[in-house]
């Protein structure tokens, strides 16, 4: 069977209710807790030891490789904001305008904090509780869907300063000679989130990578574009564990028709911080918390896979 026919075995499967969210990648904690408690522990350890052998070290001799060969990287702010000053500025973002929100944020920079912790420790965090907000009926699906917009417009106010601030060249200082890369960044199949993807993208752009603009509206567009066009690594954002079973499909679709067959995969979200294991599970070779650190991982990997083809 072809890709076509897996792709339209797929939607006659989905359209029967046959591949829905108690499917294998979906139900891998039920299947676990289904275990007799007996075998619990042990199976538990075994568990631990392979997430640590195939995903802790390997990203841990990636980090200190790239650290060693990277320029000193800006140390933690001393400025970043905690718990309240987050539930303070997502409920500017909800409740006023992009005036509003630019204004805290010039505040905080006034005060000593760096535009990448403006990224990575107000940005990020305040579109995390926005989440929060509305899974907890805190707040409607209008006024979330608003605050994730004033973000995302807030983003393109501040890119132009992001770009030029300097840091990327830190990130991309690794002392080998530079070379171009390219990177499709896209939200998972039917998820709907792009601000964080819209983040990780300017960590990408300010390193020098040329990231593709138009995303893909559907697994065969996808399959096109990467058929079509040369790109060093594709990178997934992923909003909810329902997704998992199509990225697992879409991303061996990537590797079987990518005109870059040593083509390096991605992924991210709060589901792989929270489940590193999901990593391999979806086929993928990596993930990171944040846009610094995707950076930083992907360089690496994408350099030891051209030394070694």
């Amino acid at each position: 069977m072809d890709l076509s026919q897996q792709i339209l075995s797929r939607r006659h499967a989905q359209d029967q209710g046959l591949n829905g969210p108690e499917s294998d990648l979906c139900d891998v904690n039920q299947r676990q807790r289904a275990r007799p408690r007996a075998d619990s522990s042990e199976s538990h350890a075994a568990s631990l030891s392979r997430i640590i052998e195939s995903q802790i070290i390997p990203r841990l001799m990636l980090a200190h490789r790239a650290a060693q060969n990277a320029s000193p990287l800006p140390a933690i702010d001393i400025h970043a904001p905690g718990p309240d000053a987050i539930a303070e500025f997502a409920d500017i973002v909800v409740s006023s305008n992009v005036s509003a929100a630019a204004e805290y944020v010039e505040v905080q920079r006034a005060n000593g904090m760096s535009l990448e912790s403006v990224y990575i420790d107000l940005l990020s965090p305040t579109a995390r509780h926005l989440g929060y907000l509305w899974e907890n009926d805190l707040c409607d699906f209008t006024e979330v869907t608003a605050g994730l917009w004033r973000l995302q417009q807030l983003l393109h106010e501040l890119s132009p300063a992001f770009q030029g601030d300097g840091a990327g060249a830190q990130l991309s200082g690794l002392s080998r000679p530079k070379l171009a890369r390219r990177a499709l960044l896209l939200p998972a199949p039917g998820d709907q989130h792009t601000f964080g993807l819209f983040m990780v993208s300017e960590f990408f752009r300010r390193a020098d990578w040329d990231v593709w603009g138009e995303l893909p509206a559907s697994i065969e567009q996808l399959i096109s574009t990467v058929r079509e066009e040369r790109f060093d690594m594709v990178g997934f954002s992923v909003g909810s564990v329902l997704k998992l079973e199509e990225l697992k499909f879409a991303i061996h679709a990537v590797r079987l028709e990518s005109r870059n067959k040593n083509i390096t995969v991605m992924v991210g979200g709060p589901i792989f911080v929270a489940h590193p294991e999901y990593v391999d599970l979806v086929g993928a070779d990596m993930t990171a918390a944040h846009g610094r650190d995707a950076v930083i991982f992907a360089e690496e990997l994408v350099a030891r896979i051209v030394v070694s083809s």
